[in-house]
């Protein structure tokens, strides 16, 4: 099939769990012999890569137009060049989707979580957001849940049912420790914390709690985001020498980082099925997350689920707890991912959809 992804910032992954997605989906797609091309805003050294059509597209750098502008563009791009079947990431692109639609491309529209939750947004924000939601319902030929939790939103909210495809994440440890060497940390002696530093992440709340805690174990915090300078100057007002903010890592060092921590802390509170927490829980680490719906359906019972307030005293535990019993957690986390998370049966499922599309079946 030709096939084309929209609405991400492009491939390699550079920014955050959509680019991660594209870049998965993407490179397996073309692996099975697809013609596929990925829309991107930052530009590559090359035209194509592992087999995948890049095509790169002007934006405007600003928090509230970078995405929906950068996907208008990409929409008459396509129109124009056409394809058998597209695949649009985040709520915000219903609107463009039935420009798609009118040049006779199928598409299936990946909501993401519930976006207008997200506190980085202003009251417009949000009201885009909130009439998205409602256009991703009726705008796209399907619509893509990636946790069961965002289906039963759609469901129970808009009478909508979504086609449930989960995020995947690879199995096993990085064998290297070199970037992680690099930043002063030793194997198994550093709590980790990574995602955008955004204040729904919390990246401030797990700083503040691990700065209460006494412990010889260091923390690295580890994201950055574009547009969220203020809160990322608040983050990074600490003395505690224990603390490392290196900013954002990609690639073999993420996966060494993921590999050989002593515990992941995960914080997020908007979202649909977070990347970074079932990638630590393929690398085994220690999962601490914070309980909500979302998080608790990703970790089922592989992890320690903590309430905001109680993070200090859960990283306490989590220190205290017998060895034997944190290998156990790590165990089940791993076997997790590779049961209900691997990239291969999602790729497998997207492909069935996008056929589905191209061919008229649904």
């Amino acid at each position: 099939m030709d096939l084309a992804i929209l609405g991400t910032r492009g491939i390699p992954a550079r920014y955050g769990g959509f680019e991660t997605f594209a870049e998965q989906l993407s490179t397996r797609l073309a692996r099975r012999g697809h013609r596929v091309t990925v829309y991107c805003r930052q530009r590559h050294d090359a035209g194509s890569y592992r087999g995948v059509r890049l095509v790169y597209l002007p934006t405007l750098r600003h928090k509230y137009l970078d995405t929906v502008f950068h996907t208008f563009l990409c929409t008459l791009h396509l129109a124009v060049h056409r394809g058998e079947a597209a695949l649009y990431c985040n709520a915000a692109n219903a609107v463009f989707t039935p420009i798609a639609r009118a040049a006779g491309i199928p598409v299936a529209l990946n909501v993401d979580g519930v976006e207008r939750r997200r506190k980085k947004w202003n009251a417009l924000g949000r009201a885009w957001y909130r009439m998205s939601e409602r256009l991703a319902t009726w705008c796209p030929n399907a619509i893509v849940s990636d946790a069961r939790s965002i289906a039963r939103y759609y469901r129970e909210r808009y009478g909508a049912e979504t086609v449930f495809i989960p995020y995947g994440a690879e199995v096993g440890k990085a064998p290297t420790t070199d970037v992680l060497r690099s930043l002063g940390l030793e194997p198994g002696r550093y709590f980790l914390y990574v995602s955008r530093m955004e204040p729904e992440n919390n990246a401030l709340l797990v700083r503040e709690a691990f700065e209460r805690v006494e412990t010889d174990m260091k923390l690295a915090l580890v994201g950055d985001a574009p547009y969220a300078q203020d809160y990322i100057r608040r983050v990074k007002q600490t003395r505690d020498p224990r603390i490392v903010i290196p900013g954002a890592i990609y690639g073999l060092g993420y996966e060494e980082l993921t590999s050989h921590c002593f515990g992941y802390i995960h914080a997020t509170e908007v979202g649909g099925t977070h990347p970074a927490l079932i990638e630590a829980m393929g690398r085994g680490a220690l999962v601490l997350y914070l309980t909500t719906d979302e998080n608790e359906e990703v970790a089922g019972g592989a992890g320690i689920g903590f309430k905001a307030p109680s993070l200090a005293d859960t990283l306490r535990a989590a220190l205290a707890m017998k060895e034997d019993d944190r290998e156990a957690l790590r165990g089940r986390a791993v076997e997790r991912v590779r049961s209900g998370y691997s990239w291969e049966a999602v790729t497998c499922s997207y492909e069935r959809l996008l056929e589905e599309l191209a061919t008229g079946k649904r």
